[in-house]
C-alpha cells in the first residue's frame, strides 16, 4: 500500500508544485515497490502493442506495401513519445485545465516528478507520464494504417504530430482528467474504449475518406486479395494480446485484485470474440479462419478495454460474442458509404469502441470498481443506475464526431501545403510504397532483380531496388 501523497493534496485542484525534492526527501517512500514494479511493466508491454499493430497491418496488406506499414508503427512511437514530452502530458494531465483541455504547467515536462499524479495517487506523475505515454503512442499507430497502398510517408509523419496534439490530447483529457466534461458527467471508460479507439477508427475513416479509393478499388468487392502475410497476422494479434495485459490490467494504477480482474475480462473476451468471428466465417465457407480467428480476438479486445475496470467475469462472454458479431458484420460498411477503409480500422477500433462503452453502461457493477479499496461508482444498469447509457452513448457520439470532423480539416488543410499533399502518385501507387517511398522491401524475394552496381535499366523510381525492368547481366 501507498504511504501517502508527498503533500498534502487535493485532487486537481490548486497549481502544480515542483514535484517533490529528491535532496530533502526520499520521494520513493511515499509509493509501493509493487505499484512501481507493476505499472512499469505495464508501460513495456503496451509499448510492444505498437509494433504488433504494425505486423498485424503489414500481413493484412499487400506484399508491395507491408513494410511501410511497420515502419508508420514504429515512426508513431517517435513521433508521439516527443510530443508527448513536448506539450502532450501536460495538455493531457496537467493538475488544472478547464473542461476540455489542460494547460502547459507541465511543457517539456517541468514539475513532473514525485507528485501524485491526476490518475492515481498511488503512482506520481512521471511514472503515470510513462505509461500514458505508450497509449499516446499506439493511438495514432491504429489509425494512419488507413494511409495502406496510397498514402506518403512525411504527410503521415505531420499529421502524428498534429492529430495528437489537437485531437487525441482533448480526448483523453475529458475522458480521464477529473477536470474534464466527461469524466465529471460520469462517463466510464477504463482504458481507452473512447480517447484510444473510437478516436483511432474515426481518424482512420477519415483518412481513407480524404485519400480517396485505392486505384482498382471496387464498390461492391473492394480490392478483393487476399492478406500477403497470415503469419504476421498471427505475430501482431500475439504481440497485441499480449501487450493488453497491461493495456487493460495497468489502467488499474496499482498492483491489486483490480488489475487481476481486468486481466482477466480481457482474456475471457479476447478469447470469445476469436471463437465468435471464427463461426460467424465458418458459416459461409466451411472453412476455419486463421485472419478471421485473428480478427475476432482483436474485436473481443477493443470491446472490453473501456470496461475492463467495471464489469463481472461472467459479462467477459457477453462482450467478446456481441463484439465479434458487430465487428464482423461491420466490416460491409464501407461497401455502403464507398470508403476505401483497406484494414477494416474502422470496423474493429471504431464501432468496436462504441459497441463496448456501451455494454460498459450494462454491466459496470459497482462491487468491482471498489476492488482497488477506493474507487467508487454508481454502477451500470446491473445497479439500476439506468442514465449511464446515456452518459455512455454522449461520450462514444462526442468523441466519434470530433475526431472524425478533426481529422477531416487537418488533412484538408496539409494537403493545400505544397510538399504535404497526401497521396502518392499513381506510378509510385503501381509500384508499391516500400519502393516508392521507402526504397526497401519486407522481403528480398519480391525483387525481380537487384543491382550490384547500382547501374541498370529498371524503370522503377529505387534504381538499387528495382522489381521492374528488364534483367541485367549481373544480378542475384
Amino acid at each position: 500500500m501507498s504511504a501517502g501523497p508527498v503533500d498534502e493534496y487535493t485532487g486537481v485542484e490548486g497549481v502544480a508544485d515542483p514535484g517533490g525534492n529528491s535532496l530533502t526527501d526520499n520521494l520513493n517512500l511515499y509509493y509501493s515497490d509493487g505499484d512501481f514494479a507493476w505499472i512499469m511493466t505495464c508501460s513495456a508491454l503496451v509499448l510492444l502493442m505498437v509494433p504488433g499493430v504494425g505486423f498485424f497491418y503489414s500481413g493484412l496488406a499487400r506484399r508491395k506495401s507491408a513494410l511501410a506499414l511497420i515502419w508508420l508503427a514504429l515512426i508513431s512511437i517517435a513521433v508521439a513519445g516527443f510530443q508527448w514530452f513536448f506539450w502532450g502530458y501536460s495538455l493531457t494531465f496537467s493538475h488544472t485545465g478547464s473542461a476540455y483541455i489542460g494547460d502547459l504547467s507541465n511543457f517539456g515536462l517541468m514539475k513532473v516528478l514525485g507528485q501524485p499524479s491526476v490518475g492515481s495517487s498511488k503512482i506520481p506523475d512521471i511514472l503515470f507520464c510513462l505509461y500514458q505515454g505508450m497509449f499516446a503512442a499506439i493511438t495514432p499507430a491504429l489509425a494512419i494504417g488507413a494511409a495502406a497502398d496510397r498514402g506518403r510517408m512525411l504527410p503521415c509523419i505531420v499529421f502524428i504530430f498534429i492529430w495528437a496534439t489537437i485531437v487525441y490530447d482533448p480526448i483523453a483529457y475529458w475522458t480521464w482528467n477529473a477536470n474534464g466534461w466527461s469524466f465529471k458527467m460520469g462517463g466510464l471508460d477504463f482504458a481507452g474504449g473512447t480517447p484510444v479507439h473510437i478516436s483511432s477508427g474515426a481518424a482512420a475513416l477519415a483518412y481513407s475518406l480524404m485519400l480517396g479509393k485505392r486505384a482498382g478499388y471496387n464498390k461492391v468487392n473492394g480490392l478483393p486479395y487476399r492478406p500477403h502475410n497470415v503469419t504476421h497476422v498471427v505475430l501482431g494479434t500475439v504481440f497485441l494480446w499480449v501487450g493488453w495485459f497491461g493495456f487493460n490490467g495497468g489502467s488499474a494504477l496499482a498492483s491489486n485484485m483490480r488489475a487481476v480482474m481486468a486481466c482477466v475480462v480481457t482474456h475471457i473476451a479476447a478469447c470469445v470474440g476469436g471463437l465468435t468471428w471464427c463461426l460467424l466465417d465458418y458459416r459461409l465457407e466451411r472453412k476455419w479462419s486463421t485472419v478471421g480467428f485473428c480478427s475476432g480476438a482483436i474485436a473481443g479486445l477493443v470491446a472490453i478495454t473501456p470496461g475492463s475496470g467495471f464489469v463481472p467475469p461472467w459479462s467477459a462472454f457477453i462482450f467478446g460474442v456481441v463484439g465479434g458479431v458487430v465487428c464482423n458484420f461491420a466490416t460491409k460498411l464501407k461497401f455502403l458509404i464507398g470508403i476505401d477503409d483497406a484494414l477494416d480500422i474502422f470496423a474493429e477500433h471504431a464501432v468496436g469502441g462504441i459497441v463496448g462503452n456501451i455494454l460498459t453502461a450494462f454491466f459496470a457493477a459497482d462491487y468491482i470498481a471498489h476492488l482497488d479499496g477506493s474507487t467508487e461508482i454508481p454502477g451500470g444498469w446491473v445497479n439500476h443506475h439506468w442514465v449511464q447509457l446515456g452518459y455512455q452513448i454522449a461520450d462514444s457520439v462526442a468523441g466519434f464526431a470530433y475526431s472524425f470532423v478533426l481529422t477531416c480539416v487537418i488533412l484538408f488543410l496539409m494537403n493545400l501545403i505544397p510538399g504535404l499533399s497526401l497521396r502518392v502518385s499513381a506510378e509510385e501507387e503501381d509500384i508499391g510504397l516500400d519502393d516508392g517511398q521507402l526504397g526497401e522491401f519486407a522481403y528480398d524475394y519480391v525483387e525481380i532483380t537487384r543491382h550490384i552496381d547500382g547501374a541498370g535499366t529498371g524503370t522503377s523510381s529505387s534504381p538499387l531496388h528495382s522489381i521492374k525492368g528488364a534483367i541485367p547481366e549481373k544480378t542475384v
